[in-house]
């Protein structure tokens, strides 16, 4: 089966879905105007609320949604095979992902770039505001150990990776100085600059391996989660000018032309795909996912389809930057549906590998021996597993996560590609690289955002707090973050935090869609409630069926082991306080819908509100 017609459907379908159904909710639901005066503005404070240019913007906003998720979940899912990820990946985005963004990056630009957790206090209840606390928090911490743990796993012993990623450090803060302090607005010139530095730091990056340097940045599992503590609790501290969105604007460049070079590589290599449509696993008992496709597909592919995570973001950084309103759609709407053909480029690129390379990658020596005769009752016989390992110029077998198929499968298509052949070892390495730097910029916006709810309700009972310039109150609340998800990291595994992962962030997709449906209402507009009425069932029946799974079949048995106990105690509290915690707040929103829609009230102007002006190149 050609990978080509796919790649070309989805993006007509992604672009139509924008130019058309996301100009009418802007316009007739939401009713951006740019007569709006935004906070970036209004409470501008040089540290967080700053007036930040759309592209560069944008650049933040895409670099710190397009965590793990897109990468790695496609990849884990595609032991169901192709046809399932593929088709919720792209419903979902278009449906669900894409109106979730929009809708809780609006309310919050409304609400003075509030939370999520105060923006339901503000249009739910009181009581919602603070079980939504406490929900988003926990979620937050779990979701960033997930995205951590696969940084963690990809940047072990690889010095070459690990140079790279530590180069855009010093690269951003120079961007940030020339384009803020420097040479105030000069964007393309910190753009061309950023690039090319960045360009030599991957080059000169493949001879680190090797060189009396190598030591400098080969580190195990257990100092690179430390490291990645220490990073987050700068990036949470410092000026969000100064590090965070040139980083994240630097990173955003060279994550979207990697994927428009792969885009491109699929065209012209034509890759066919190799994974059947669908396997026999979606019934259960697979050897990367052991669940069924429902509800797994559906917790396993999370930000390619809709993730909570943005909702963190849309109500975190993001709002506290935008210029004008109108800049919401290309932002929201736009980062979330390249997400989702990242998302699906990585499962052909996944699914382009002979399946019993597949599993031989993703599942550890033990396990594929025992599974092989089963492998070979499907007809999963074909192997090119020894040759790959040998062009790559590593050991490959035996390594879960997703990460390393993904960057395998990414090599051998660009090794394809006429006049790119023997370079197989340089793509691997470079693909690596490419998926910690995606996944990292997910790491720093989650734990500014952590801060600032943790801000806010600290700020309840000690008012400095609420300060958001307040250094010695950032510092506290960023170390209390960082340790948080540090510990999740350097004790756990992606077998036992992704799973959590999953559920408490499509919990958190479910929760911000309930929040967002209650701002719709709120604003009159109930007759356009189902935009947000319907993904947001679809998402937590399958969802809460995942977390009352993974609590019998994964958490209790943990519990019940010895060396498990504490991890599987842990786990089980959390999965039923974020479950009880979301179903409070759904179970508060629902007779208020209902009374609103009894009452059918007139649809409600906003004040100072003309005709919403978008410039043509957003529509």
């Amino acid at each position: 089966m050609n990978a080509m017609p796919f790649v070309i459907g989805a993006l007509a379908v992604l672009a139509l879905a924008y130019r058309f159904y996301y100009s009418f909710i802007c316009a007739r639901v939401l009713m951006l105007n740019d007569a709006q005066v935004m906070p970036s503005s209004r409470l501008f404070d040089n540290q967080n609320y700053y007036p930040m240019p759309k592209w560069i913007l944008f650049g933040h906003h895409f670099a710190a949604i397009a965590g793990a998720g897109p990468l790695v979940g496609p990849v884990l899912a595609a032991q169901f095979g192709f046809m399932p990820g593929f088709v919720w990946m792209l419903v979902g985005a278009v449906l669900a992902g894409a109106v979730h963004d929009v809708v809780i990056l609006t309310a919050s630009s409304r609400h003075d770039g509030m939370s999520l957790a105060e923006i339901a206090k503000k249009e739910i209840s009181k009581f919602s505001g603070g079980v939504a606390s406490i929900t988003v928090f926990i979620i937050l911490i779990v979701a960033l150990a997930g995205l951590g743990v696969v940084v963690v796993n990809a940047l072990a012993e690889s010095s070459w990776g690990t140079f790279t990623i530590a180069a855009t450090i010093p690269i951003a803060i120079f961007m940030g100085l020339w384009m803020f302090v420097f040479r105030k607005g000069k964007t393309v010139e910190a753009t061309i600059i950023g690039i090319m530095l960045l360009s030599s730091a991957v080059i000169f990056g493949k001879y680190i391996p090797g060189s009396p340097f190598a030591s400098w940045f080969t580190f195990d599992k257990k100092t690179l989660t430390i490291l990645l503590a220490i990073y987050g609790l700068c990036a949470s501290i410092l000026p969000v000018w100064l590090l965070l969105s040139p980083r994240d604007y630097l990173s955003s460049i060279m994550k979207l032309g990697v994927v428009a070079m792969l885009a491109l590589g699929i065209m012209i290599v034509a890759p066919s795909i190799k994974m059947p449509n669908f396997t026999p696993f979606v019934h259960g008992g697979g050897p990367v996912i052991p669940g069924t496709l429902f509800p797994y597909l559906f917790i396993t592919i999370a930000c390619g389809a809709i993730s909570g995570f943005h909702a963190l973001v849309s109500s975190g950084t993001t709002p506290k930057m935008l210029m004008k309103e109108s800049h919401i759609k290309p932002i929201a709407v736009g980062s979330m549906l390249a997400e989702a053909m990242v998302s699906i480029l990585a499962l052909i690129a996944a699914t382009s590998l002979f399946p019993l390379d597949y599993f031989q990658i993703n599942v550890s020596p033990d396990k594929f021996r025992e599974i092989l005769p089963q492998l070979h009752a499907l007809g999963f016989s074909q192997s090119n597993i020894t040759q790959l390992s040998a062009e790559v110029g590593e050991k490959i077998t035996g390594r879960p996560g997703g990460a390393v198929s993904l960057a395998v499968g990414m090599a051998q298509i660009f090794s394809s590609i006429p006049g790119l052949a023997n370079l197989m070892s340089y793509w691997y390495h470079f693909a690596i690289m490419f998926e910690a730097l995606f996944i990292l910029t997910t790491v720093d916006a989650g734990t500014r955002i952590a801060r600032f709810i943790l801000q806010e309700v600290l700020g309840k009972a000690y008012k400095p707090f609420g300060q958001t310039n307040w250094l010695t109150g950032n510092i506290i609340t960023s170390l209390v973050v960082v340790f948080a998800w540090g510990y999740f990291i350097y004790t756990g595994s992606v077998a036992t935090i992704w799973p959590m992962f999953g559920v408490a962030n499509q919990l958190l997709a479910t929760l911000a869609l309930a929040i967002g449906t209650s701002y719709i209402i709120n604003r009159g507009m109930i007759r356009y409630s189902w935009i947000t009425i319907t993904p947001m069932a679809f998402v937590g029946v399958t969802t809460v069926t995942g977390g009352v799974t993974n609590l019998i079949n994964i958490y209790i048995p943990q519990m019940l082991a010895v060396k498990t106990a504490v991890q599987g105690t842990i786990n089980s509290l959390l999965t039923i306080i974020i479950l009880t915690c979301v179903l409070l707040i759904i179970g508060e929103a629902i007779p208020q819908w209902i009374k609103a829609y009894k009452l059918k009230p007139a649809p409600v102007k906003i004040k100072s509100q003309g005709p919403i002006h978008f410039p043509k190149e957003d529509i």
